[in-house]
């Protein structure tokens, strides 16, 4: 996790080909009190050492650049991004088609190395666990992100609520069937996961609309590609407006998908460019959600909860993803709930 400091210099240098240390200080002058030569340059080390910038030059010729080669990791401040009105923010209107041609090279071999070590972690607990134990702590995970994936969608259940109605078939007092119903198809949708895990190595447009269809079961939802515009909240980006292109986009996902041999680089993939594809009228980013699970599980890695994620920033980094194809935040946040629940679950 980058500071404040160290997040607005990256951002600095990312917006800039090439930048000195004074460039920095002069630039970054108004947003932080007695920054220093030597203080840049501590900064500026640590972002070196992490993989975030590469250095040029000697001496007083010295200059710093971005390392990150592809665009979807260009760092922005969601603080700051946020913080102008939805209708003043300079953002992507439409869908970019050359989104396709980035979407390697979202971790470096540092990262990736921490993350096979604890999800080594993970495989080790869960060796150790006898079949009956482990089982439940999955059925915990599954109902955590039965409940976490129904409220970032507006679902006011609450966690012991949805472990009743998992559990008991019981839907809590004051609210609508509609709520009951959503929760009770993450738990359809998941069983079909876990009966079908092997064929999620390799996802297809047929597996991931099985998905759909069981997460929208009686919600009144088409069970189909869009045919229709639609809209979403809190934005000004327009996804794709037809069928044909809808299909087009989600073949060349699903080749993305199937191409990257990382695990988790699969389910981010999935994860984000089907909430950016919005194929479908309503349950994108549910469907999104439990196919990154599904991908995971498919491979032996620690599935996700999503349990501690703010649902606000979670938004606002698909938000930074539409409007900036920008997936850095998203990254984050999906490795941290990665971390969250290699700690948390399974002993």
């Amino acid at each position: 996790m980058l500071t404040k400091r160290q997040k607005a210099i990256l951002e600095f240098v990312q917006a800039n080909e090439q930048v000195t240390a004074a460039e920095l200080i002069k630039g970054l002058a108004g947003k932080f009190d007695r920054l220093s030569k030597p203080t840049i340059l501590r900064e500026l080390e640590i972002l070196l050492s992490i993989g975030q910038i590469e250095k040029r030059g000697k001496a007083r010729s010295v200059t710093y650049s971005s390392k990150i080669k592809t665009p979807l990791l260009r760092y922005v401040n969601a603080a700051d991004y946020f913080a102008v009105p939805v209708d003043e923010r300079k953002i992507k209107y439409r869908f970019d088609w050359e989104i396709f041609d980035h979407l390697s090279g979202l971790f470096n071999k540092e990262e990736l190395k921490d993350l096979e070590k604890r999800n080594k972690a993970y495989q080790q607990k869960t060796d150790k666990m006898a079949v009956d134990v482990a089982q439940k702590e999955l059925e915990r995970l599954l109902i955590e992100l039965s409940w976490k994936s129904s409220e970032l969608e507006g679902n006011t259940y609450s966690l012991l609520d949805t472990e009743v109605l998992l559990k008991e078939m019981k839907e809590a007092k004051g609210h609508t069937k509609a709520e009951a119903t959503m929760i009770l198809n993450h738990k359809y949708a998941l069983d079909f996961v876990l009966k079908n895990k092997n064929k999620f190595k390799k996802p297809t447009a047929a597996l991931i609309r099985a998905l759909h269809s069981l997460l929208i079961k009686d919600l009144g939802v088409t069970d189909d590609y869009r045919k229709i515009v639609v809209g979403i909240v809190g934005t000004n980006y327009k996804p794709i407006d037809n069928q044909f292109q809808i299909k087009e986009a989600m073949e060349k996902m699903i080749s993305a998908v199937n191409t990257e041999e990382q695990p988790i680089i699969k389910a981010i993939i999935a994860a984000a460019m089907i909430s950016y594809i919005q194929p479908f009228v309503d349950g994108n980013k549910r469907t999104g959600r439990i196919l990154g699970n599904a991908i995971l599980l498919a491979h032996d890695w620690c599935p996700l909860s999503f349990r501690s994620v703010d649902s606000a920033e979670y938004k606002k980094a698909l938000l930074l993803f539409y409007e900036q194809n920008s997936l850095r935040y998203f990254k984050e946040l999906f490795v941290q709930q990665f971390e969250f629940a290699v700690k948390n679950y399974f002993g």
